[in-house]
């Protein structure tokens, strides 16, 4: 009796399931074919016997990660080692994917089986797990698988923007095309009815002047009708062939042409269709341009060593530049040219000797005898200059620019026969220079990223000043108007004080002493009830707590200065009398 487990992995953990013991696993199939779909006569075949939820999305993440690479992930080694029975030939081990099932028989020793029976078990698993397992629900399960669908494939398309080469891969198949279109457009089709026969009946000398189509445009959307071209348009001529010699010849032949008349209509017509083919010819210009950049910032050693359209080209062919590094020479040499090489051994004829480096500029100056031979060397430095490029951390084109100059010695070699340096001089020398090359780019990202830093903080500083000041305007107005009152109360001191003195002065000038007696309190609240009703309403609306204590020195000043006074004015009256 064989004991049949199957492994379920979900968004949520790892599911072990059991299956009832048969003699043969074979058996089972029919059975389970019949009770997928039907929750109670799953129960009968499928038990559950255990369950190990992930802590968190970020151990999910890595489980599902090792899982799709065919790597046993330390949770899913323990979960197995635990729950599994310690009779291992006695097991069978029921997985989905054949990488994971062959990494598990290898480390932990379990027989692994897919497909099948365990095909149609996990079928019904993943329709009923959620009534397997308590306390999941279907909507919770749904959006974890939701959750780690999304961080997955996250994971999965993170990239360096400064070394993508998808770009560089849509890029040159974009100049293909373009390149295919604007050559359809000015040799075949309605543009040459237009373009070339048509301009051609009016001024048929142009053509034998201009061979380049997208100059030809140019030229046939500026002179319009030949008849109107004349010395004041020499300098535009000029600027539009880059040759004066060029311009003076159109001039020279738009006077002495055989051409008919042309009608106002086909003028349009011909003017609207050269834009197009104009307008089309400056974008793959542009593009051009930016595929260069591209191809400097990703691979700069491959553009180096055999040029960016040739480079790019490889990489597209090969799908990815990891791909390209992967490949061995032989094969970079014939990529690009499967079909010649399967013609060939199916009619067991010459294999071909290159493929798309066949574009490069090496192959071409090579004698016929020695292409094959020079093509051979090229495929070999392409290999190392990709590889180069894709695994090294700062890449620059130093290596590429040294591998170039191995290829022009051993072209140089192969037609005079000098002896080219050694491959481990010219690596060595090339170690050196790129150390430099990397410490000056480094150097160079370090004060961007200083740059980058000043100025957000000059940024946040702006920003925390700006916030401080809208916050800091409401309690400064507050403290103001809070402070008014006060320096009003400040300027009746000195009010008061002189009318406590002049009141002291008449009454003592009347000579009644037991009144002056009396009078040292009432000189001091008299003014307190006439300043009371000076106040304003804004006074008055005081804490009855502030008021005694703002007022209670000043009065003891006040009788002090009064009783002093008063003994002087006594003895200045007693002398007299």
């Amino acid at each position: 009796m064989v004991l049949l487990h199957v492994l379920f992995e979900h968004a949520v953990g790892y599911a072990l399931l059991a299956l009832k013991e048969v003699e043969e696993i074979s058996l089972l199939l029919p059975q389970v074919e019949e009770c997928v779909l039907n929750l109670g006569k799953f129960h009968n075949i499928v038990r559950l016997v255990a369950f190990s939820p992930f802590s968190s999305s970020q151990v999910a993440l890595e489980n599902a990660n090792a899982v799709s690479e065919g790597v046993v992930h330390e949770d899913l080694r323990l979960f197995l080692e635990t729950h599994l029975p310690s009779k291992k030939k006695k097991v069978l081990l029921g997985v989905g994917d054949p990488k994971i099932g062959a990494a598990i028989q290898e480390e932990l020793g379990y027989n692994c089986q897919t497909g099948g029976v365990i095909a149609e078990v996990l079928r019904g698993v993943r329709l009923h797990f959620h009534n397997l397992v308590k306390g999941l629900t279907d909507l919770s399960a749904c959006k974890a698988q939701l959750g780690l669908g999304h961080s997955y494939s996250r994971a999965k398309v993170k990239f360096n923007v400064n070394r993508v080469d998808n770009m560089i891969i849509q890029s040159i198949s974009l100049l293909d095309q373009l390149d295919k279109d604007i050559n359809t457009f000015s040799m075949r089709g309605v543009i040459v009815a237009l373009c070339r026969e048509w301009y051609g009946y009016h001024f048929p000398e142009l053509v034998k002047i201009i061979n380049d189509n997208a100059t030809y445009c140019r030229l046939a959307q500026f002179i319009g009708n030949r008849r109107e071209l004349n010395e004041e348009k020499l300098e535009k001529l000029e600027e539009l062939t880059m040759d004066g010699a060029k311009a003076k010849a159109i001039l020279d032949a738009s006077r002495s042409s055989m051409g008919m008349d042309i009608s106002a209509i086909d003028l349009i017509n011909i003017e609207s269709f050269s834009s197009r083919v104009v307008s089309l010819s400056e974008y793959r210009q542009s593009l051009h341009t930016y595929l260069r950049s591209k191809m400097s910032q990703v691979a700069p050693s491959l553009s180096a060593l055999i040029g960016e359209a040739v480079g790019a080209r490889l990489i597209a062919h090969a799908g990815s530049l990891t791909n390209l590094a992967k490949y061995p020479a032989s094969t970079v040499q014939i990529l690009g040219a499967e079909k010649a090489l399967f013609r060939a051994l199916k009619t067991r004829g010459n294999t071909p000797k290159y493929g798309l480096i066949f574009h490069s500029t090496f192959i071409g100056r090579a004698a016929a005898k020695n292409k094959g031979r020079i093509s051979r060397y090229l495929a070999n430095k392409c290999s190392i200059a990709s590889r180069i490029d894709c695994f090294s951390e700062v890449p620059t084109s130093v290596f590429g620019e040294k591998l170039r100059e191995q290829v022009e010695e051993r072209l140089s070699f192969y037609e005079t026969g000098e002896i080219p340096r050694k491959n481990l001089e010219v690596m060595k020398e090339a170690m050196v220079q790129a150390e430099e090359a990397a410490a000056e780019i480094t150097r160079k990202l370090e004060k961007q990223e200083k740059k980058r830093l000043k100025k957000e903080k000059k940024q946040l500083a702006a920003v925390a000043l700006a916030s401080s000041e809208n916050s800091s305007s409401t309690p400064e107005e507050c403290e103001e108007t809070s402070e008014r009152p006060k320096k009003k109360k400040k300027k009746q001191k000195p009010q008061e004080e002189e009318l406590v003195s002049s009141d002291l002065e008449e009454r003592a000038g009347s000579g009644s002493l037991p009144k002056r007696k009396k009078s040292l309190s009432s000189p001091v609240s008299d003014p307190e009830e006439s300043g009371n009703k000076k106040i304003p309403k804004k006074k008055r609306k005081l804490s009855p707590k502030e008021e005694p204590l703002s007022s209670g020195p000043e009065e003891a000043a006040v009788s002090k200065s009064s009783g002093s006074k008063k003994k002087k004015k006594l003895q200045k009256l007693s002398q007299e009398t």
